[in-house]
């Protein structure tokens, strides 16, 4: 008989009778029964953090998820792993999300547990833990934090961080002044959770409970409503169902449930992000969906959702209008309805079920959408030989073909200090670059949201098209083209461009090119050199075996098929 709670994964001493004793022992000085030793264990990973913003409200939703474990007969034992505040992370946030990945899959799979609960929400959090849960392969189910609600300024509506940016432009453009941007400053972010909008976290809540990861309805309630923490107190009970069904992440989290994931990806015009993040947990699994199979995806799914920035609204207005449940059924002719989920049900199964209230504002009709093309495009061309993607639910349709000259930013450095030099020579029609901003060359930052140079701003210029090897955040918006790869840094062909250069970019044909002869580019690249490495520590290792943005940034050593 397979070892369970408390008896799992004895610590080995050679005497598997003295490691139960002792461990037991150990576990009454918590004050444990003997009784609560016998039963079954709910690992619980929980990410509480000082400077994580977005997790503010994680002890009540432990007590909720420990509340719902126990009255389900099992008992809870709550974990810390990494935290991630993506804002409060330097270099970026990114970086660190494989390790988050690394510290949950270990601690799932060395702690002595039966199913777990993976409680999170900032950007990287989610997708990290999907990464170690897949990996762990233990039952296990997610829980996000939970958006925002959205504050007030002069009697518009706020919410981070679309309106973060909208704000900083004018503040760029002088269009408000310093006192104003000031007191906008605390009316942005007015309660616990994660962005307002749909961003990165949002978008990975909507596709974790699309994947099958979460339970029904639980994506979009706001982190302050009373329903979180019920839907909390579900989460517990679910997971010791869970311990009876054996159902694991890779029964959940497959071929067909991820192409579901990147169908809603298109139909919320969600984060460029979530790409990467796909990418990276089913590839934990020898899972890809190429991207000619991805622009097939976005070519048949319709943007439904209206929602910064795509749209007008917020993700409360989004779970106010039916949430996920709602979006679903507006999708299911389009998606796989045999895939399963943490409760054991297939999607058609739950999608059989009545419905409360949609608000056709919010989540609009199939054949009423706020646009008919996905939110996101994947391209290739000689600048992007293994692909790049444009969010053009949140671009400028006129720029959408167009061709100009480049002006060049070799790393984030040039940019901060070049980009509002009243001499920089730049024009509306000119096409922004930024190199050395991957993941090998600075961790893959969100610095792909070049900003308008100031002389420009202030003449009125809104968007202009910017391409980069770095990520932007899922609040952003505008003409940009995100996660070229390769890299300039690992010697792709954005490290060729020059200032003065043309760039083509066609979102017709789904091509990014550089005007430039092929023997050229070749003649260019031919002397070039990555930039050092760090000599030590998890910087190091990043360095070394990150992947590029196709395949998730994941660790080479940590995808299927890589020795263990």
């Amino acid at each position: 008989m397979t070892d369970h709670g408390m008896d799992n994964g004895l610590t080995n001493y050679g005497d598997k009778d003295f490691a139960r004793f002792l461990r037991r022992s150990f576990a009454r000085s918590m004050g444990l029964s003997r009784a609560m030793l016998a039963k079954p264990i709910v690992g619980i990973a929980m990410t509480p953090s000082g400077f994580n913003n977005c997790h503010r409200y994680m002890p009540d939703l432990v007590e909720a998820v420990s509340r719902g474990v126990l009255a389900a007969g099992a008992l809870p034992r709550p974990f810390p792993t990494v935290s991630l505040g993506e804002v409060f992370l330097n270099p970026t946030s990114m970086m660190y999300r494989n390790l988050m990945a690394m510290d949950t899959e270990e601690m799932i799979s060395a702690q002595p547990m039966d199913a777990v609960v993976l409680i999170g929400g900032c950007d990287k959090t989610v997708p990290a833990q999907l990464m170690g849960a897949a990996s762990a392969n233990l039952p296990a189910i997610q829980l996000v934090t939970g958006p925002m609600m959205t504050g007030r300024h002069k009697g518009q509506r706020l919410g981070a961080c679309t309106d973060c940016r909208g704000f900083w432009a004018k503040y760029r453009a002088g269009s408000i002044d310093k006192d104003e941007i000031n007191t906008v400053e605390g009316r942005l972010s007015v309660t616990a959770g994660t962005c307002a909008v749909m961003g990165t976290a949002s978008t990975m809540a909507c596709i974790a409970e699309t994947l099958g990861m979460s339970l029904p309805g639980t994506a979009a309630i706001p982190a302050v409503h009373a329903d979180r923490l019920v839907a909390a107190e579900e989460t517990g009970k679910a997971a010791v169902r869970l311990i009876g069904t054996k159902i694991s992440p890779r029964d959940i989290i497959t071929q067909k449930s991820v192409e579901n994931a990147f169908r809603v990806l298109q139909a919320v015009g969600g984060s460029t992000n979530a790409v990467v993040h796909l990418a990276a947990i089913s590839g934990r699994l020898g899972i890809k969906i190429p991207f000619s199979r991805f622009n097939e995806l976005s070519d048949e799914t319709p943007v439904l959702v209206d929602l910064k920035p795509v749209g007008e609204g917020y993700m409360e207005d989004f779970h106010a209008a039916g949430g996920m449940g709602a979006l679903l059924r507006e999708l299911k002719p389009l998606l796989h309805l045999d895939t399963i989920d943490v409760e054991g049900r297939t999607l058609g199964e739950r999608l059989e079920e009545p419905l409360d209230w949609v608000n056709p504002a919010v989540i609009r009709p199939f054949n009423d959408p706020v646009s008919r093309d996905g939110g996101l495009v994947a391209l290739t061309g000689n600048l992007a030989p293994d692909g790049a993607i444009f969010k053009r639910a949140a671009a400028t349709p006129a720029l959408f073909e167009s061709e100009g000259r480049a002006v060049v930013f070799t790393g984030l450095e040039d940019l901060s200090n070049r980009i509002d030099d009243p001499d920089l020579d730049v024009r509306p029609d000119d096409v922004l670059v930024l190199q050395n901003a991957g993941p090998h060359a600075a961790g893959m930052p969100e610095a792909g949201y070049l900003p308008i140079p100031k002389k420009l701003a202030k003449a009125g210029v809104k968007d202009m098209v910017r391409i980069s090897d770095a990520r932007m955040s899922g609040t952003a918006f505008g003409s940009i083209v995100l996660h070229i790869a390769p890299e300039a840094a690992v010697g792709g062909p954005l490290a060729a461009v020059r200032n003065g250069d043309r760039i083509r970019l066609s979102i017709t044909k789904k091509q990014i090119n550089l005007l430039v002869d092929d023997t050229e580019i070749r003649r260019r690249l031919a002397d070039h050199r990555p930039p050092p490495a760090p000599a030590r520590g998890y910087k190091s290792l990043y360095r070394r075996t990150v992947l590029q943005a196709p395949e998730g940034c994941d660790f080479d050593f940590l995808t299927q098929g890589a020795d263990r």
